[in-house]
């Protein structure tokens, strides 16, 4: 494994002199970046660039990097946007309160689960090139955001995997795009679902062995006592997971069973979605061909997950962790 420390590139907003290129984007002269059709798009606020991780044939490791932003004041983010190269199959932003470990990149051993209720999930990609845009209307006429604080900590969970015969050099960057200062933004959050309990028992190639976890958690009001309104909603396992779903009463929220490219149910634009029952029933369905018992863990190569996220608005007021959301383990909602 050969890696270099990863690098925080610092951009003023909307004026930057450098650009990440985005899928279908061509770098102009003047450092900007053009659609296929030739309009000038804005550079990252920020960027932040990973190391190149050597990831030999048949290898399967995941990787944290710690890192804080370069933004010296609080930015609210509209787009996130990210590229990684052969090698690097998933990525988890994960942002916190305080810095988990120095600036460093650590194999396997992410303190997702230890710190489950004070890491917070803000975007991710299962795919070489892949972006998240808030919605540019809350319904009353101001566009979402998430916010950033200055010197923002985090670390961004990499799960790397080869099934190629070569070493191949992976490496990932992350853009994050703000809107200009002085912007009137409301503000979202994550709600979050996770399940602890996993135990999925050995199976074998002929007849693999079958496992679920689910739960239910309330989904309170807003701080005006309306209900809180989703724009998107997303599941994560890893490669045990053949069905992830979540419920609102008997209406289908959200669903997929491809574990690798999950997806998301979107609704980009007002009124947006609002549980009607007051409940988000999750539910995460396994198949084991392995002969060892799986459970909950942080390694996709010998653990599983049962996550659901949902990103909502508005942001509940500040809490011990700024930006955290509502956060539900197993069926506890914790805040």
């Amino acid at each position: 494994m050969r890696s270099l420390a990863f690098v925080l590139l610092p951009l003023t907003p909307l004026l930057a002199c450098s650009a990440a290129v985005q899928p279908g984007s061509q770098l102009t002269p003047d450092g900007q970046t053009a659609d296929a059709g030739g309009m000038q798009m804005a550079p990252p606020t920020f960027q932040l660039k990973f190391p190149i991780v050597d990831i030999g044939p048949g290898a399967e490791i995941t990787y944290c990097h710690y890192f804080q932003t370069p933004n010296t004041g609080e930015l609210v983010i509209q787009r996130w946007a990210s590229h990684m190269m052969p090698g690097a199959h998933d990525l988890i932003l994960y942002l916190t309160q305080n810095d988990l470990q120095t600036a460093d990149m650590r194999p396997a051993g992410c303190t997702t689960l230890s710190n489950a209720s004070s890491v917070v999930w803000t975007y991710a990609a299962q795919t070489p090139d892949a972006e998240a845009a808030m919605p540019g209307d809350d319904g009353s006429g101001n566009p979402i955001g998430q916010r950033v604080k200055a010197r923002q900590s985090g670390f961004l969970q990499i799960h790397y995997l080869n099934t190629g015969s070569t070493v191949l050099h992976a490496q990932v960057d992350l853009g994050a795009y703000a809107y200009p200062d002085g912007a009137q933004v409301t503000l979202a959050a994550p709600f979050t679902t996770i399940n602890l309990n996993i135990s999925i028992m050995p199976g074998s190639q002929a007849q693999p062995a079958t496992g679920m976890v689910n739960g239910s958690c309330s989904v309170p009001l807003d701080p005006t006592g309306k209900p809180l309104r989703f724009f998107g909603m997303t599941g994560h396992t890893y490669k045990q997971g053949v069905h992830t779903f979540v419920k609102d009463g008997v209406d289908m929220v959200f669903e997929t069973r491809n574990w690798e490219v999950p997806g998301m149910y979107s609704w980009p634009v007002s009124p947006f979605y609002t549980f009607k029952s007051g409940t988000l029933f999750y539910q995460c369905e396994y198949s084991n061909p392995t002969d060892r018992t799986i459970k909950t863990g942080d390694n996709p190569a010998m653990y599983e997950l049962c996550m659901t996220i949902g990103y909502f608005f508005p942001a509940p007021a500040d809490g011990i962790n700024p930006g955290a959301g509502h956060f539900c383990s197993n069926s506890v909602m914790l805040f």
